[in-house]
């Protein structure tokens, strides 16, 4: 979730129905879900906002023998999540119909793994799809900068940060070009939360026709609304001071308090793999996230790799609940003064989730490692 964009950042909730006030009863949309290779549990479904509000569980109901049925109101088309009680999965899904198919392997990832019959869904999907390739390559060819950087190759790092520039230009047209064309009011606002390097201007004038084009989607105005103001405030006060640490730095020494109210330093971890992890309870992208980063702490923790989840919070009761809902088993910090902490300004953070990962000598060696590109650098580089 990028604060430039503030896709999921300061809309007014209001405007979105609060399913968990209906009953079963009054429930105007339902899915009918199967999992293969789970044991038996509770399944979640959450609505997640585009705005700083938590995700509200909405309703809730037994596996068994994989399979699940679950109901809830809502007014219009947006975005939630199935959450397992157990087993550390989640899967986003658009209510875009009244009856929902949905099937799952608890062995396969969590987008792979992932079937639905709806046409939205299935655009979020090939939208994701697409998304992980193109950081993937980005990604492969940061690695092959920082391998280049070592060993002061000026002819190879200028091919590479071509390479780079090109394949950067190449995302943000992708992503400016199918918000632009998305049919799908959700996917696109999911889709906005791409468009943080893309060009302004452009924005703008693909705004003015999302106002149009979906006219009565109230989520949806609220987020343009946001947009705009957002742009209005940047033109009256910059902060030429704020920027992101780069690879092959050495990360900035900070503290704050932890969940008990006892400071702990980023020093302390020193001599560790560190995953410094921004997100925040309320923000959508970065729940949608964690499972990407509960995996890669599972499977990489005997490996000298940590996690420090450095959180923009300030609700302190939120804040705690989604360390325990997401299963999120490493420190956590946060000085619970949102977009005021001092780490925004010190990591130059324009959205989250971001992270950066630094080496035991505490030297950055990646940033924005996102969805499967996270596992796949920790896979190359922790023996």
């Amino acid at each position: 979730m990028r604060k430039f964009q503030l896709i999921f950042l300061t809309i007014s909730m209001v405007v979105i129905s609060i399913s968990c006030k209906h009953s079963k009863q009054d429930a105007n949309f339902s899915i009918d879900g199967e999992i293969k290779n789970v044991s038996n549990q509770k399944i979640f479904l959450e609505e997640l906002f585009f705005g700083e509000k938590n995700p509200e569980v909405v309703d809730t109901a037994d596996i068994i023998n994989g399979k699940f049925l679950l109901r809830a109101n809502d007014t219009e088309e947006g975005l939630y999540r199935l959450r397992l009680e157990k087993d550390q999965k989640g899967y986003l899904i658009i209510n875009d119909q009244n009856k929902i198919s949905f099937f799952a392997d608890i062995k396969n990832d969590e987008l792979s793994g992932q079937q639905t019959n709806s046409p939205a869904n299935q655009q979020l999907q090939k939208f994701m799809a697409s998304m992980i390739s193109k950081n993937k390559f980005l990604e492969n060819l940061n690695q092959q900068l920082e391998s280049a950087n070592q060993i002061n190759n000026d002819s190879i790092i200028k091919t590479i940060e071509q390479k780079l520039t090109s394949g950067q230009d190449d995302m943000n047209t992708f992503v400016v070009n199918y918000i632009d064309s998305c049919s799908d009011p959700v996917v696109t606002m999911f889709a906005l939360g791409y468009s943080q390097n893309s060009n302004p201007e452009k924005i703008k004038q693909i705004i003015g026709k999302l106002r149009k084009k979906y006219a009565n989607h109230q989520a949806m105005n609220a987020l343009l609304a946001v947009y705009l103001k957002y742009w209005e405030n940047q033109n009256k006060s910059k902060n030429p001071s704020s920027s992101k640490p780069s690879v092959g730095e050495n990360i900035p020494s900070f503290t704050l308090n932890d969940t008990e109210g006892k400071p702990f330093s980023i020093n302390q971890l020193k001599g560790q793999y560190v995953l410094i992890d921004f997100w925040a309870s309320w923000c959508g992208p970065c729940r949608g996230e964690n499972p990407y980063v509960v995996k890669a702490f599972n499977t990489f923790k005997n490996k000298n790799f940590t996690v420090l989840g450095v959180s923009l919070d300030e609700d302190i009761d939120a804040w705690k609940k989604a360390i325990q809902d997401d299963h999120l088993n490493w420190k956590h910090i946060s000085d619970l003064k949102g977009w005021k902490s001092e780490v925004v300004a010190m990591f130059g953070i324009e959205g989250i989730p971001y992270n950066v990962l630094i080496n035991p000598e505490g030297k950055i060696i990646a940033t924005e490692l996102r969805e499967k590109a996270l596992e796949a650098f920790l896979s190359k580089n922790l023996k």
